[in-house]
């Protein structure tokens, strides 16, 4: 691995997949397809809980701040994704990596702890049904987003801060797809050991605490699922949940074998494809399975479309 004179290099050569090239175009070719798909996908979920009234609840309020996560998530790496596997100069400058380790984790960070949120919103929906306006209105929906930002946003920025001022020796090839806290604490020198040990902490506060708050109240919405009588009943509470759970374990499967061990004990190409799938495959697959799973917004997109399709026929 080739020296410069910087302990901070200029740049950046992310290897990605450059010991099999002929990964390269099909990734690059599946990258291209996705990547309007997710961003389509998760404006069009936006649109519809924004323009139809029968949307304007907690749950969908939640669903759209989730869509525009999404959105900044897949982007803050996809086009440089792209870019490299396009071209034979695989290369991010320091503070484009910078940028992208800020916002990479700002939007994880996030999205960790607004999928704990959401669960906590279908929980009070089916477990305490007749308080549900009371708990859930506008303000305190609007400030529990406020605040899920507020912690994604503070950790994002002290991890990254942190991991940016490990000495790196001059050594300026990182072996992943892109800017990564565990790649770079694994490519730094010298003492990293409290690096390692601030990172599991944290992300046991950030991935592990939420989920089992997450399985704490799917725990509570099951019992009092089970205990409704009408069959139709149980189907709906079932139905709107079922897409969130399939949401949280597409996000956290892969996110806690990759942030909940020592980054030095990560396989080579681990990062890559654990990137890949909730950096981009997530992102993209999220607006189908809430669309395909939830009559609501199905009706909301067929009224949107109908309404669109109108006021094209006006002009």
């Amino acid at each position: 691995m080739p020296l410069i004179n910087e302990s901070r290099p200029e740049e950046f050569t992310l290897l990605g997949f450059a010991d099999r090239p002929w990964l390269e175009l099909p990734l690059f070719t599946s990258l291209l397809i996705t990547y309007p798909i997710a961003m389509m996908g998760n404006i069009t979920i936006i649109l519809v809980s924004r323009l139809d009234s029968r949307l304007h609840s907690p749950m969908y309020f939640f669903l759209a701040n989730l869509s525009f996560l999404d959105m900044c998530y897949t982007t803050s790496i996809v086009p440089q994704m792209l870019v490299n596997l396009g071209s034979s100069k695989k290369t991010i400058s320091y503070m484009g990596c910078a940028v992208q380790l800020y916002f990479f984790h700002i939007m994880g960070g996030t999205e960790c702890l607004l999928l704990a949120l959401m669960s906590f919103d279908r929980y009070v929906a089916i477990c305490r049904p007749l308080h549900y306006t009371l708990i859930m209105n506008r303000r305190i929906c609007i400030l529990l987003v406020s605040t899920v930002w507020l912690i994604g946003i503070t950790y994002a920025v002290s991890e990254a801060t942190a991991t940016l001022r490990l000495p790196l020796c001059g050594l300026n090839k990182l072996d992943h797809l892109l800017c990564e806290i565990p790649v770079l604490i694994k490519n730094a020198c010298g003492e990293k050991g409290a690096n390692e040990l601030t990172l599991s902490v944290v992300c046991i506060f950030m991935l592990a605490v939420p989920l089992c708050l997450i399985l704490a109240s799917y725990a509570s919405i099951g019992h009092a699922v089970f205990k409704i009588k009408s069959s139709e009943g149980r189907k709906k509470a079932f139905g709107t949940c079922s897409s969130h759970l399939i949401v949280v374990l597409l996000f956290y499967g892969p996110a806690i074998s990759m942030y909940l061990q020592p980054p030095s004990s990560i396989s080579r190409d681990q990062p890559k494809f654990m990137a890949l799938f909730y950096g981009v495959v997530t992102p993209t697959l999220n607006p189908f399975i809430y669309t395909l799973r939830n009559k609501d917004v199905k009706g909301a997109l067929c009224h949107l479309v109908r309404r669109i399709s109108a006021l094209s026929d006006s002009w």
